[in-house]
């Protein structure tokens, strides 16, 4: 199943999370919301990821707890490297911390506290529509007159390359988590490619750590561990 929407929120704003999402399902928009879309047994922080492959949208419920979340931080982080329109939904008058304001001190809020609820989620819903009615990138492209096939020339014989094994994942994946939390198991997963060494993978996910000097702890370390 597809989704439109990923709401972004602090478990202690659940009641708002779950007024927007009956909002907007209500008008057709499929919304991906934790812990709801989450299967038992699966792993979080992979749930998280593909939820966010799935959306155009992620809402962010902006209040003093989301805004002191490290998760929703993170979300917020995912969101904007995948290119999501990021909408933040304001229940609070909090000024966003200085890790938050860097990804979403150029949107457009929308401020649902001092004014009613229904007429802040019908503004809400209009936005979230108007979003998804834009065309994606590839929709807009005009489609070509006439393909030009160019004969393909033969495809030389590759031996399958070795990709970084899940025990010699785990350490690296350890040292990013105390900087990324358990998202960190899952970015180490997917850098590791076939054909990629363990310094290409280290060097993929460190891009990950916004901040320079966590960056410069975490390659750190991990050149210790092969020491």
């Amino acid at each position: 199943m597809a989704y439109d929407v990923f709401l972004s929120h602090s478990h202690v704003d659940k009641s708002h999370a779950d007024a927007i999402c009956h909002c907007l399902e209500r008008a057709g928009v499929r919304c991906w919301v934790a812990p709801r879309d989450i299967r038992p047994s699966e792993d979080w922080a992979e749930a998280i990821i593909n939820g966010m492959d799935q959306c155009r949208i992620l809402l962010l419920i902006f209040s003093s707890s989301s805004n002191n979340s490290p998760q929703v931080r993170r979300e917020v982080e995912r969101a904007v490297n995948k290119g999501l329109t990021i909408l933040p939904f304001r229940i609070e008058a909090v000024a966003p911390s200085k890790s938050l304001e860097y990804f979403i001190s150029t949107q457009h809020w929308l401020d649902a506290f001092g004014r009613d609820l229904d007429a802040s989620l019908a503004e809400l819903r209009h936005s979230v529509t108007a979003v998804l009615g834009a065309p994606t990138r590839d929709e807009a492209a005009p489609a070509p007159s006439a393909p030009i096939v160019v004969p393909a020339a033969a495809a030389p014989i590759h031996i399958a390359a070795r990709s970084l094994q899940p025990a010699e994942q785990e350490p690296v994946a350890l040292e990013l988590a105390r900087i990324l939390g358990p998202i960190a198991r899952q970015l180490v997963k997917r850098a590791a490619l076939p054909g990629r060494n363990r310094q290409d993978v280290i060097a993929a996910v460190a891009l990950e750590i916004d901040d320079a000097a966590e960056r410069k702890q975490f390659l750190t370390r991990c050149s210790a561990q092969s020491n």
